[in-house]
């Protein structure tokens, strides 16, 4: 079904950070997906997670590749003035990792327990980076380092590095490791610098990865708009998952300095679910970054946002439990996302919770979330 309403604004900035998984927003304007739908999408490149934020809220940018945890840390006041934000739609499933150093797999440290047990030994600051302070990355390091008894408020040092930055910042040796999507994490291993200690998957299979955020003041004023773009978006992210040979396409595409700015074989391995870990083994992923998987990644299920709000109280970023569920159906457009699933003909779920079971047996399903923040044993 096609868009036959007028959208509101026809040219649409959306920022994005030097990531692989920025590639749908990036194909629906390259491929002019976004032009079927009355729009043009104008990708911008930002250097950091804090300038998505900034700019989204002063309205320099209309919409942004984003993190589902800086999204909801902004609705709720974490770190910035407590604004209104809208999930517009999932962009992809999957695909980030946690890197160490080189230095500390010479020492013996290739996973968490192994890392547990040299830090037990060889008692020193260590230092470890992810990209925001309530952002994916951040959550899935404090989820990987806690499941294997390293607290990580007490027992690391965290700092915050855009995730461009990351290699130079592991090759000049300031940190011991990150938290990062790719492709930096394979980055490390082709440049020797770093070896992949676990992948994001390992830690939440099909976990939700960056969202279509905006404010939700744009959304109100622009809704022909925000469902033209979340249209365009699934028709790119479609396009990706539909051969290899798109995503090697896309691969070369990002790859230019306009987007990722790197060489495209930082790339390409990975988005065809290749793994190489930087000490010999290699394996075929079978939870590879996903962009559409039949429209199943992309739906923005309540039960996603609220997870990222059970850690922001797990670790004492929230002072006290939020009203989850509101404010998950707040932020999350599901009526919105439907109706640019109809016009594109995308599949969408019967139910706005899923069920899910996460490295360390825990079962996320969304429905108990204070329960669920306060049942672990290390937390804030």
């Amino acid at each position: 079904m096609m868009n036959k309403v007028q959208a509101e604004k026809q040219v649409v900035k959306i920022g994005f950070n030097a990531l692989t998984d920025c590639a749908s927003i990036v194909m629906a304007a390259v491929l002019g997906f976004d032009e079927k739908y009355g729009i043009k999408i104008v990708p911008s490149k930002e250097s950091s997670w804090a300038s998505v934020r900034d700019k989204l809220l002063t309205g320099e940018l209309d919409a942004a590749h984003a993190l589902y945890g800086m999204v909801y840390g902004t609705q709720l006041g974490i770190g910035s003035t407590a604004r209104d934000m809208a999930v517009l739609m999932n962009l992809n499933r999957n695909g980030q990792a946690i890197t160490l150093s080189r230095r500390l797999a010479e020492q013996g440290a290739t996973d968490g327990a192994t890392l547990a047990k040299l830090m037990a030994q060889e008692p020193r600051t260590y230092t470890f980076a992810q990209t925001f302070p309530t952002g994916t990355h951040a959550m899935w390091l404090h989820y990987w380092l806690a499941a294997h008894g390293i607290d990580p408020l007490r027992d690391v040092r965290a700092i915050t590095v855009p995730p461009a930055q990351m290699v130079p910042y592991l090759k000049a040796g300031h940190m011991d490791g990150f938290c990062a999507g790719e492709p930096w994490n394979h980055q490390a291993i082709m440049e020797g610098v770093g070896i992949t200690a676990a992948t994001s998957q390992q830690i939440w299979p099909e976990h939700p990865e960056k969202v279509l955020a905006a404010s939700r003041d744009f959304v109100r004023s622009h809704p022909n708009t925000s469902r033209a773009m979340i249209a365009a978006v699934l028709e790119a992210s479609r396009w990706i998952d539909a051969s290899s040979a798109n995503r090697m396409a896309m691969a070369e595409i990002i790859s230019s300095a306009a987007y990722v700015n790197t060489g495209k074989d930082a790339i390409s391995q990975r988005i065809l679910g290749h793994y190489q870990d930087g000490m010999g083994n290699s394996w075929e992923d079978a939870h590879a970054l996903r962009f559409h998987h039949e429209g199943a990644v992309n739906f923005p299920y309540l039960s996603d946002g609220m997870w990222f709000m059970t850690q922001q109280r797990r670790w004492g970023l929230l002072k006290s439990d939020p009203d989850y569920h509101h404010v998950a159906s707040a932020v999350q457009q599901t009526s919105l996302y439907k109706e640019a699933a109809e016009w594109t003909e995308t599949p969408v779920p019967q139910g706005v919770l899923r069920s899910s079971t996460l490295m360390d047996g825990k079962v996320w399903d969304g429905r108990d979330p204070a329960r669920y923040a306060a049942s672990f044993a290390i937390r804030q």
